[in-house]
C-alpha cells in the first residue's frame, strides 16, 4: 500500500514557476513509477508526466514539454514535478500518481494509487 501526498501548489504569475513536491509512504515506491496529472475547471484529468522506478525513462505531454521537468529520490520517497514558464493554462488541479509496475506510463487508468491534489493557479 502506498499513499501520496502532493504539496508545493500555489498562485503564481505568468512566467514564474513552481515545484510541486509527492511524498510517498511506503518503502515499496522505489520500486513503482509515478506519473503526474491535472484537471482544470470543466475538462477532464489530462496526463503531466511520467517517470520510470529509477528516473532512466520519462514521459511528458506535449503542453508542457521543454517547460516541466520530473524527477524523483528514492531515498526519500518523494517524487517533483518542476514547472517553469507558466502559463494561464496550466491553471489546475496537480495530482500525483503511483503504479505498482516499474515501467513509466502515460494513460490514467494504470494507476492505482492517487494523491488528494494540489492546486496551481496561474495569473496573467
Amino acid at each position: 500500500q502506498v499513499q501520496l501526498v502532493e504539496s508545493g501548489g500555489g498562485l503564481v504569475q505568468a512566467g514564474g514557476s513552481l515545484r510541486l513536491s509527492c511524498a510517498a509512504s511506503g518503502r515499496t515506491f522505489r520500486s513503482y513509477a509515478m506519473g503526474w496529472f491535472r484537471q482544470a475547471p470543466g475538462k477532464e484529468r489530462e496526463f503531466v508526466s511520467s517517470i520510470s522506478w529509477n528516473g532512466d525513462i520519462m514521459y511528458y505531454a506535449d503542453s508542457v514539454k521543454g517547460r516541466f521537468t520530473i524527477s524523483r529520490d528514492n531515498a526519500k520517497n518523494t517524487g517533483y514535478l518542476q514547472m517553469n514558464s507558466l502559463g494561464p493554462e496550466d491553471t489546475a488541479v496537480y495530482y500525483c500518481a503511483a503504479r505498482e509496475e516499474s515501467r513509466a506510463a502515460t494513460l490514467e487508468r494504470r494507476y492505482g494509487y492517487w494523491g488528494q491534489g494540489t492546486q496551481v493557479t496561474v495569473s496573467s
